[in-house]
């Protein structure tokens, strides 16, 4: 989803709401208007809480640590009609993970969960520093909402997580030799989850829990990927069906 606007500065503002009508930015944003920017009074930016909500706000004190605002104009932008979640191993090269998670927001999936399974080869989870990296490619990508990056999950709590429970599609790539439908032959639902093993792949006996809880299996194409290329395929083809 891409936003028919302005080109002006773009920036996430979580306290972002419809019925103030002036207020103040963090001091991060502040200081990136202020300093980096040069902004001054009566300049034009705009804010989304990434729940949707975009406003087109009017500097009237500039601060480097707390710039005040004033909302000239906003709308709600329409959410995408399918739901898309990845289900994805961590990854021991905590960089290559965090490429993914850029690149999968970017593309605009709606949920990302990492995953912990039984070959999972996995370093600490900063949290913090991960959501920073959704929120960065939320903007970058000049989309209205978030993301939602879960914290870990191991793999055999995922089935009895009411979310996926709920999703009316249930997709899972794997590298063993059995039928698989190709994920562009899938159907279109309004809600989708796809699972993606480690660099050692889903165990059999992994691959068969989600099979028992109607999982499909799923094929990605000829080739063998790595977990966060698979990731990026997943995400490209399931947003864009």
């Amino acid at each position: 989803m891409y936003l028919n606007t302005i080109m002006l500065p773009y920036f996430y503002h979580k306290e972002l709401d419809s019925i103030k009508q002036q207020f103040v930015l963090n001091e991060e944003t502040s200081k990136h208007c202020v300093q980096v920017l040069r902004m001054q009074n009566g300049e034009k930016l705009q804010l989304t809480n990434g729940l949707g909500l975009l406003c087109t706000v009017e500097i009237i004190e500039a601060n480097k640590r707390n710039t005040i605002v004033r909302i000239i104009e906003k709308s709600e932008v329409k959410s995408q009609n399918q739901k898309v979640i990845i289900a994805i191993s961590l990854l021991k090269n905590a960089s290559r993970f965090e490429w993914f998670l850029e690149k999968a927001s970017e593309i605009g999936v709606t949920e990302i969960i990492p995953l912990i399974s039984k070959r999972t080869e996995r370093q600490s989870f900063k949290f913090d520093r991960l959501n920073n990296i959704v929120v960065a490619a939320m903007l970058q990508s000049q989309q209205a909402f978030l993301p939602i990056l879960h914290q870990p999950i191991y793999y055999n709590d995922l089935f009895t997580n009411k979310l996926i429970n709920q999703s009316t599609n249930k997709l899972i790539a794997h590298c063993l030799e059995e039928n698989k439908t190709p994920i562009t032959k899938v159907e279109n639902s309004d809600d989708v989850i796809i699972l993606i093993g480690p660099e050692g792949d889903f165990t059999p006996e992994e691959i068969e829990i989600a099979l028992q809880n109607n999982f499909k299996p799923v094929t990605l194409g000829n080739t063998r990927l790595r977990t966060e290329t698979a990731g990026i395929v997943a995400a490209t083809l399931l947003v864009n069906k």
